[in-house]
């Protein structure tokens, strides 16, 4: 069992900063061995999606921006993080699920882009997100912009 919440960084703890941040350098730094600055300044700005399990250890993750901090005309979805202990079980897919619930409480129906790892095109796909562009590399790892209208 688990539960979402989703917040603004002004609101966020300190604990619930320091659990993020974790899970995005365990997963984007460690996990894929590729040094960067995790950090970019946009977070401020954003509102962060956390979902925790029945003891409080945050599993899922996932960053949405409002238009004009990622993309000036779309809202964006970035940092979206699964522990590699839940991975293969549903999670992503929820965490997904209820992005889509947050941001159109928080904005409405507007069109969503995200930059995405090419080696999860499909699962991207199978919620309306359509590749736009080439793909390109991003921190030496093979991406995509996606559009879901």
């Amino acid at each position: 069992m688990f539960h979402f919440k989703c917040i603004p960084f002004s609101a966020l703890t300190t604990e619930e900063l320091y659990k993020l941040m974790a899970l995005r350098q365990e997963v984007f730094v460690v996990e894929q061995n590729c040094p960067y600055l995790d950090a970019d300044g946009k977070d401020q700005n954003a509102w962060h999606l956390m979902g925790f399990d029945d003891d409080g250890k945050l599993i899922a993750y996932a960053r949405i921006a409002p238009k004009g901090i990622t993309y000036d005309n779309y809202i964006s979805i970035g940092r979206i993080a699964t522990a590699t202990t839940v991975r293969r079980k549903g999670f992503g897919k929820k965490l997904m699920d209820v992005c889509f619930e947050k941001i159109e409480k928080l904005f409405g129906t507007e069109p969503i882009k995200i930059s995405a790892q090419c080696y999860l095109i499909q699962f991207y796909e199978s919620f309306g997100f359509k590749t736009v562009g080439e793909e390109y590399l991003e921190d030496d790892i093979p991406h995509i912009a996606m559009i879901r209208d």
